[in-house]
């Protein structure tokens, strides 16, 4: 297995957190090395149209915003590489990343992993994922569903929250969940409950996300687990909120995750780790707003870090 050169700062991932991490470094004469992963732009690449990120008030297609910030890093000077982190060492300086073909060496490394939700894997859903009906996040496709019937699938807090930003927009927001109770915390399971336009489907699961052959969602088919009945609810969108799972394997034996495998950031900072010189940014530590415009935030102030370590340990 080769080993590189000692490089000045390494970033691994390239969602917003990563992307604006590189910008930031390239500015600052770094000469970043991004690694990219197997979805390169992050989950935003997926997304047809991005209306909530500041500067594009008639919105932006996802991966033209993606393609942007990737062609303004590589104006400042990042480098990007394609490899599969495996694992890491930050017990010693360089710092070594090992990838499936080769090992990395840096003097500061900038984690933006990110997450990927949690999917059913029902027939339809991944046919119709990004910009076709299915979604993860409400806060970012809402606005789409105005005055239509949409579904929400879960039970926890994420499903809560979801069905009610929803109710903002849609007519009608049917939360399909398992058992004959949610197991969101007390209040919020009261404010989804009580809300006029929630309707509860419990005792059910999805079966299938119907619309496949045009291209766009039209149903999702139920099953109750009782009876054993299907039925069909005819709504134009399907929100799958079971959760993410944060891409953070690979680290977890080097920095402190949380019961979740959330990245844990040192005391006093958002993107600090317990490693001098290794930070963390995006939604592979932030489980709470899991924004593009948080995520770049996040990348931001991480680069920042970066290069004041890196300066103050003669690099």
């Amino acid at each position: 297995m080769s080993t590189s050169p000692v490089e000045n700062v390494v970033i691994v991932g390239t969602g917003c957190a990563g992307l604006t991490a590189a910008i930031y470094t390239g500015r600052a004469n770094l000469k970043p090395l991004v690694i990219e992963g197997s979805l390169p732009g992050g989950q935003l690449t997926t997304t047809s149209e991005v209306e909530n990120f500041p500067g594009f008030p008639q919105g932006i297609d996802g991966f033209q915003l993606m393609t942007n910030l990737r062609e303004q890093a590589t104006k400042f000077g990042t480098r990007f590489e394609q490899a599969f982190v495996t694992s890491v060492d930050f017990t010693a300086m360089p710092r070594r990343i090992v990838c499936s073909d080769r090992t990395i060496l840096a003097k500061s490394v900038i984690i933006a992993t990110g997450a990927s939700p949690r999917m059913t894997g029902i027939p339809g859903e991944k046919e119709l994922y990004g910009g076709k009906g299915v979604t993860t996040c409400a806060t970012c496709d809402g606005a789409f569903y105005r005055k239509m019937d949409v579904a929400v699938i879960g039970g926890g807090d994420s499903a809560a929250e979801e069905a009610l930003f929803l109710t903002r927009f849609a007519s009608r927001v049917y939360l399909v969940h398992r058992r004959d109770a949610l197991r969101a915390s007390k209040i919020m399971a009261e404010r989804a409950t009580t809300h006029e336009k929630i309707t509860c489907v419990w005792d059910s699961v999805p079966v299938a996300v119907e619309g496949v052959d045009a291209g766009a969602v039209s149903g999702l088919r139920i099953k109750n687990v009782k009876t054993g009945v299907e039925s069909t609810l005819a709504v134009k969108g399907v929100f799958v909120a079971i959760g993410h799972m944060p891409n953070t394997a690979p680290f977890a034996a080097a920095l402190d995750v949380d019961e979740n495998g959330y990245f844990k950031p040192a005391a006093g900072s958002q993107v600090r780790t317990k490693v001098p010189g290794v930070y963390v940014a995006g939604d592979c530590a932030d489980h709470v707003y899991r924004q593009a415009i948080t995520a770049a935030g996040m990348g931001c102030a991480a680069a920042i870090e970066a290069e004041r370590w890196l300066a103050e340990h003669g690099a």
